[in-house]
């Protein structure tokens, strides 16, 4: 077997091997530090506390993670362009500007909100961001009048995401009591996943990734260029709908649930392509386990630095992502170098 062959597969396998050890580390660590898994398990409070608190915390972040990792690989796919992420079509600003208008229209004070343990506040404040990126992304389409054309589909985003996030401003300048809360919600948050979170973002991730494995053999052909695509017998304005429904379902469901977590999408597929050579198929894959291992990695990080308090998840990912792409421009000239 020839080289090209087994070394997406290794990869696959050592990514497993490295969500196996970040799970298990993750469920040691808490506000007191690092403590075996093992020996919390003999403290009966303490076994309840992983089950119920650090396990659904944990498999929701690789859930997210994952889900931003494939998005970001479909994205850059999608627009053939190694700066693309899965925020790109306005998704991140409509979330964002939806939690605003939740926290402003609930009339709650916003840190009980929310801090509080009643689902159905928190229900509100998910379903208004998963609303919120859905509605950009359809604001998107709208603007750009379909998926036909990729280059004022991507204009079309950058403008949605301009103008959202102005009225997102004007919005905490009107009622500034919302903005400890934004805050929050901009700077990513892993810590309010619970089991119904973390379900509902891995069936989520296995719809998609699906889905896109599906077309994955359509970007393969779209890689090559429109033309080339179209002389394959490519349906590409299908093809395009489709992945523009994972893109935005895939961004919207982990937005919804954690918080903007930055650089996970744009930074997996990178180091995708920097280990292995390979189709859309594989990659698509490896990106979301690496996206996951990005996350639980910024999770652990972010309950362990500095114990008993947390860091923001998202600054930890922007920090790690960031240094990486950092590092890639300075060794390859530019990040398209690479791609």
């Amino acid at each position: 077997m020839s080289p090209r062959a087994w070394r997406p597969a290794a990869v696959l396998f050592v990514l497993v091997l490295l969500v196996a050890g970040l799970l298990a580390l993750s469920l040691g660590v808490g506000s007191t530090g690092f403590q075996l898994v093992t020996r919390l398990f003999d403290d009966p409070l303490a076994g309840q506390i992983v089950l119920d608190i650090r396990l659904p915390r944990s498999l929701g972040a690789l859930a997210a993670g994952a889900l931003l990792g494939l998005a970001g690989a479909v994205a850059q796919g999608l627009f053939r362009n190694p700066l693309a992420d899965p925020y790109l079509l306005g998704s991140a600003s409509g979330a964002s500007l939806g939690v605003a208008f939740a926290l402003v229209w609930l009339g709650q004070r916003p840190l009980n909100l929310l801090l509080s343990s009643d689902w159905l506040m928190r229900l509100g404040l998910t379903g208004a961001a998963f609303v919120g990126a859905v509605g950009a992304v359809l604001l998107t389409l709208a603007l750009a009048r379909g998926v036909q054309q990729t280059l004022r589909l991507l204009l079309a985003g950058v403008i949605v995401g301009v103008v959202l996030g102005a009225i997102t401003s004007l919005l905490l300048l009107r009622v500034p009591e919302i903005m400890q809360p934004m805050q929050a919600f901009m700077l990513g948050n892993t810590g309010f996943v619970g089991w119904t979170s973390a379900s509902l973002m891995g069936a989520v991730w296995c719809l998609c990734a699906l889905v896109a494995l599906g077309a994955a053999r359509g970007l393969d052909g779209l890689s090559l260029g429109e033309a080339t695509a179209l002389s394959l017998g490519l349906p590409l304005g299908v093809l395009r709908s489709v992945l523009v429904a994972v893109l935005a379902l895939a961004t919207g469901t982990a937005v919804a649930q954690t918080g903007l977590i930055a650089f996970v999408g744009l930074a997996a597929p990178h180091l995708v392509r920097g280990l292995v050579k390979t189709g859309h198929a594989w990659q698509l894959l490896l990106a979301s386990l690496t996206g996951g291992c990005l996350l639980m990695l910024a999770d652990v990080l972010a309950r362990g630095l500095t114990a008993p308090q947390e860091l923001p998840v998202g600054a930890l990912t922007a920090v790690l992502g960031g240094s990486y792409l950092l590092w890639l421009m300075h060794r390859r000239g530019s990040l398209g170098g690479g791609a």
